[in-house]
Order: structure tokens, then sequence, then C-alpha cells
């Protein structure tokens, strides 16, 4: 990021943007052509110029023109190997070309009814008009790629609403007022914690104030889009920042109650550590132990992990208070707020388990692991138990230097012992010593309940004495029919 008190770093972010349009020199000049010998001028815009400018990479080429649709359509099927026109009634048209995706809008200056965050299209004239309609000013820079004397590309750029000053500064502001941008779109605003998420930047007062006393507006986007964005903010570079900014400004409220819902008051009488501020700490912790990219699931659960507190909360004797049970209402709650935002069944599925089981380390003290509580710890996790494991170490958040230096030898040791008996059985396919046609030929059984009741206890055993002997599994069997029976 720049130095906002650098005096040249304007120019140094500007010259950023001028060597990313240079790099795709060979793309975008013929483009630029096409579009100059129809008399029409091409920018590229928004995202792509703030993320050249940031060294972000350019990875999406997203452009705005003077020319109309049709025309676009004409001059990308001259220039693409193939045409995508499924925005056209937007202004929108795509097209690849060596294997770059370019997607080019026709200047808008749209009208919102205030309602929806639809707005009926209306296509503009001028670049300034396209541009003042955006949504942060820092997206509102674009780069023409104009053509010298010789038909090559001389890139200019055009700032109207100075968002470069805002990029500097490392600030989110609107080019029009907030309360007119989010009254139009209210997604806006939750595009705003994204990207202070994704970039580390601050909002604007203004901005902030806007979006504390619009909050409600969010009601009017639906859950599907609620979803799209929130993912992205919980898989930027800095989730917990973005979530800080939803529940400060209120948005959280209409959205992820649960989160704002930690904000336990505390008295002399009933202390406990400020929930709130540990699940944004167990958050960033959670992304730091991230080996293989940002894990989406991972985040979801470290964030609602303790959601359960507030409805378990209860004083206990001699002072202080207690959560019992809060990791079960916790994974039900997180569920129910996932499924309500549209979550597809495994990721709901899975955070709700990493929520249940988050606690379970903490059930046992140093050395007092057995074999059957590991193999029941690496069986209910399954497929989870990476995700668990950096969920529980992300959890150690005290203050006390060497508690928490013991949690994580005792964890450690957890880890330790999962290996060992790793070594020896096939824990990640915990099966009983009988399957269910030696059950039934055992005890002379057709399928039905009573082989399933049967499996199941030869299940439990397996957990709590490890492998048996084929003898020794009928034996077992046996007796526990007999008993059942008797």
């Amino acid at each position: 990021m720049p130095d906002p008190t650098d005096p040249l770093a304007a120019p140094a972010l500007m010259a950023r943007a001028q060597d990313a349009v240079g790099k795709h020199a060979a793309l975008l000049e013929p483009l630029a052509r096409l579009f100059a010998d129809r008399g029409e001028t091409l920018y590229m815009v928004g995202g792509s110029v703030r993320d050249a400018m940031l060294g972000r990479g350019v990875h999406d080429l997203d452009f705005t023109t003077s020319a109309r649709p049709e025309v676009i359509q004409e001059i990308l099927t001259e220039w693409g190997e193939k045409v995508w026109d499924t925005g056209i009634e937007f202004g929108t048209v795509s097209a690849i070309r060596h294997g770059e995706t370019v997607e080019i809008t026709t200047f808008r200056s749209d009208l919102y009814d205030g309602v929806t965050r639809n707005p009926e299209v209306t296509f503009g004239d001028t670049l300034e008009g396209d541009l003042v309609r955006r949504d942060f000013a820092c997206n509102a820079m674009a780069i023409e790629l104009s053509l010298n004397d010789e038909l090559r590309l001389s890139p200019t750029f055009h700032d109207p609403v100075d968002g470069l000053a805002d990029l500097v500064q490392q600030v989110l502001d609107t080019p029009q007022e907030p309360e007119v941008s989010f009254r139009d779109d209210p997604l806006r605003m939750l595009r705003a914690a994204r990207f202070v998420s994704q970039l580390g930047f601050t909002v604007a007062d203004r901005v902030f104030a806007a979006m504390r006393d619009m909050a409600p507006e969010i009601g009017r986007i639906t859950a599907e889009r609620v979803q799209a964005e929130l993912d992205k903010l919980m898989l930027g570079a800095r989730p917990w920042e973005g979530i800080d900014l939803l529940v400060a400004t209120g948005l959280a409220e209409h959205i992820l109650p649960e989160i704002p819902a930690l904000q336990l008051e505390t008295d002399e009488h009933m202390q406990h550590k400020d929930v709130y501020r540990h699940s944004l700490t167990v958050l960033r912790q959670a992304t730091e132990l991230e080996d293989e990219g940002p894990d989406l699931k991972l985040r979801w659960a470290a964030l609602m992990h303790d959601i359960g507190k507030p409805a378990t909360r209860a004083p206990k004797e001699g002072g202080g208070v207690t959560f019992h049970h809060h990791e079960v209402v916790g994974a039900k709650m997180a569920r129910k707020r996932l499924k309500a935002l549209k979550y597809p069944k495994h990721v709901i599925t899975d955070v709700g388990q990493l929520v249940f089981l988050h606690m379970r380390f903490h059930g046992f003290g140093e050395g007092q692991w057995t074999d059957s509580a590991v193999r029941r710890y690496v069986t209910d996790a399954g497929e989870l138990l990476p995700k668990l494991h950096k969920l529980v170490r992300a959890d150690s958040t005290t203050r006390n230097a060497k508690k928490a230096a013991r949690l994580q030898r005792t964890y450690d040791h957890l880890e330790e012992r999962i290996a060992d008996i790793a070594a020896k059985e096939d824990l990640a396919r915990v099966r009983p010593d009988l399957d269910g046609n030696e059950i039934m030929q055992i005890l002379g059984l057709k399928p039905g309940p009573e082989v399933g009741k049967a499996w199941k206890y030869l299940k439990e055993l397996r957990l709590e004495r490890g492998e048996l002997d084929h003898d020794e599994a009928v034996a077992e069997l046996k007796a526990w029919w007999e008993k059942e029976h008797a």
C-alpha cells in the first residue's frame, strides 16, 4: 500500500495503472482501434483500475464505452473468439480472446425507485455521468484506451470524482452523497464492509454515518445477494474488520443478529471475557492458521463458535458466569442463520458441526485422553478434523501466556495421540468388526431394525475398545443379544 504522506504516492499509483494497460497492449490495442474506427471511446474502469494501482493484479478487465450495446456486440464479434450477450439488456457484452475475458458496458445513468435495488436501465452519454453513479470513488477512476498518431495505445487517466486521493488515503467514500448512493442500492453498504475486509481501507465518516442511519434499508436486498457479499467479506484479508464495521453501523442486526448479540454486558458480579471481541480474535487467529488459502467454513465457524453463549449465560455460585452447552445451542443457531442466508447444505452442515465440536477438547484435562475418547473425537469430526484442529487452536485466546502455552501443549499432545492410534488403526474408517451380513448370519436375523441396533452396539464397542479379533467380536455380539432378549 502507498504511504499517504508521500507526495509521490499518487503518481506512483497512476504509473502502476499505466503499466497494467501496457502489459495487456497486445490484447487491448486492436480492441481500441475497432472502437476508434466506429468513432467510439473505450475506458478501463472500476475494480480493474483500482486493483492495478494497488498492485493486486488485474484479473477482470472491465470497460465502459460510449458505444451502444449492439455496436459493442458487433465489435466484440469481430475481435473475440467467443461472445456472451446475456447482459445486453443492461448494456453489457462480454468476450474472450487469447484466454482473457473482457466485459464492456455502455455508459449508464440509471434511475432507481428507492424500493428495490433494480434500476430502470438508462444509457448515458458521458464518462463523468457513468462514474458518478458508481459505489465508491476509488472504483470510479478510468483509463481511456486512446490512440496516438501512429494508432498505438496511449492511455489517458480520468478521475472526475477524485478517487485517486481516496485510494492514496485508503478510504472509502461515495462519489455522490452516501445517502443518495445507498438509497439507490443498499447493497453498497455491504460492499463497503467487504472492501474494508479485502483492501484494508476505512470508511469516511459520512459513509459510516449513512450506513448507521440507513441500516434497515438492507432489508430490500435478497438473502442470495447478501450471502454473496458476505462470502467475499469472509474470504477477504481482514474479515474481522469487515464484520466489526457491520456491527458498529447496526447492519449486522439485520443480517447477522447473532454476532452483535455477543456484546454481553458485564458487571462486578458476572465478569467474563468480551465474547464479541474474543470471537473476532478467534476469526483472525483462524485465518492465520490457514495453510491452503482462505477457508470459508473455518472462518464462519470461528466467527460463530460462541453464538450460543447469550442464550446459555447463567450466574455461577461464588461469582462469574457459566455457558453450559453453548456449543449445542450455538450449532443450532449457526445452522438456522446460514440456512436463512441461503447457504448450500454442505456449508450449513459443516459449520454447524464445527461449532458443535469446538468445546470437545476442553472437556478433557492434560493427559486424560483415553484411546476411546480419541477415536470418538476423530470419528465425530470426520473430514472436518483438520478444520477442527485449527478452530480449537484459534480459540485459545487467553491473556495468560502460561495458560495459553499449556493449552497449545495439550492440543499438541492430542494430535500426537491421534497420530499414534491412527498408525495402529484406520481411524478414518472406524467401523464395527462385523458387517451387517455377518450380524444377520450369526444372530439368524433378516434385514430390519434389529440389525441396525446390533451394528450400532458393535460400533460403540469398536470406539471404546479398539479393534477386536473376529471370535471376540462374535462373542460380544452374542452376549449383547442374549442380554437384550433376556
